[in-house]
């Protein structure tokens, strides 16, 4: 059987990673963080916060100091995940994109029960660069349409387009997605930072845990809270069971940018994830850290 160079280059990685002997010039595997978010701060007219932003950071965190703290962490990719302050305006998220070029993909965010929110999800799939549409369900005072048709129009569309489905929300709201999950088999369904399972109690993140079960579901390892940090829970015994129940093949990490990021605070953040997988084989953290987000999102080493 013919092996293509790339995938030479890729398994010639994992076989350097794995050994004590590699050399400094061994290809490393892919790196690609899944989760960051990226503003232009307050006094940019060009990106207003929109008039429903539920914060509004006036922090600046910008794509070009994104790819300077990407290149200097060894990054190879990333994916902007769109953040709530700018809501259904897309401008800056488009700006990181194109600014980004070809390093850089993007999380949208549109809103089920609005026509004129929905209508934009054609062209932003069209892009290319746009893979995931994302939903929240933590605020009670704005959840997603639960129990209405346009719920399932949602997920439709998103299917119907080949975008991911992205779910950022509390552990409470989970038996509510799961009908939409086992529905539409074929879209691949990412959860955000572990499901959030400090805001939930253990049975309730019980149900994102059994999620494992689903094979089009994934899971995010990314804003990892300190046990300083209230609720001051140790987070190490939820990443394993969470890392146990869905195996090395559909982890995918995120985070560690941010407006006072430098490379080595990038690529220290990384550390601390990879630091939770330290039980799984190199080619099994190589997957976590990039080679999954590789084939989910489709980039090119």
């Amino acid at each position: 059987m013919s092996v293509t160079r790339r995938e030479f280059l890729q398994t010639a990685s994992l076989v350097a990673a794995a050994s004590p002997m590699c050399n400094a010039h061994a290809f490393a595997p892919i790196v690609i963080d899944t989760h960051l978010h990226c503003f232009a701060g307050l006094k940019d007219p060009r990106f207003p916060y929109h008039t429903n932003a539920p914060y509004r950071p006036a922090s600046v965190a910008p794509p070009e100091k994104l790819l300077q703290c990407m290149d200097g962490a060894g990054v190879n990719f990333a994916i902007v995940v769109h953040p709530e302050p700018y809501q259904d305006d897309h401008r800056y998220l488009e700006y990181c994109l194109e600014v980004g070029k070809g390093r850089v993909k993007g999380t949208c965010l549109v809103f089920a029960d609005r026509p004129d929110s929905m209508a934009q999800l054609p062209k932003l799939a069209k892009r290319g660069d746009v893979v995931a549409v994302r939903m929240h369900a933590y605020a009670p005072e704005r959840l997603p349409p639960f129990g209405k048709p346009e719920m399932r129009a949602f997920w439709k569309k998103a299917s119907d387009l080949g975008l991911a489905v992205q779910l950022h929300i509390e552990p409470r709201y989970a038996p509510q997605f799961e009908p939409f999950i086992r529905d539409f088999r074929s879209t691949q369904v990412i959860v955000d930072h572990l499901g959030r399972p400090l805001q939930g109690t253990p049975e309730e993140h019980a149900v994102i845990v059994r999620w494992s079960r689903l094979p089009n579901v994934f899971i995010k390892l990314a804003a990892l809270p300190s046990a300083a940090e209230y609720p001051y829970r140790d987070i190490a015994p939820i990443v394993r069971q969470v890392v146990d129940a869905y195996g090395a093949d559909r982890l995918i990490y995120g985070g560690g940018f941010g407006e006072n990021a430098t490379p080595e605070s990038y690529r220290a953040a990384r550390e601390r994830i990879r630091a939770h997988l330290s039980h799984l084989k190199p080619e099994d953290q190589a997957k976590v850290m990039g080679t999954n987000a590789e084939k989910l999102f489709g980039f090119a080493k």
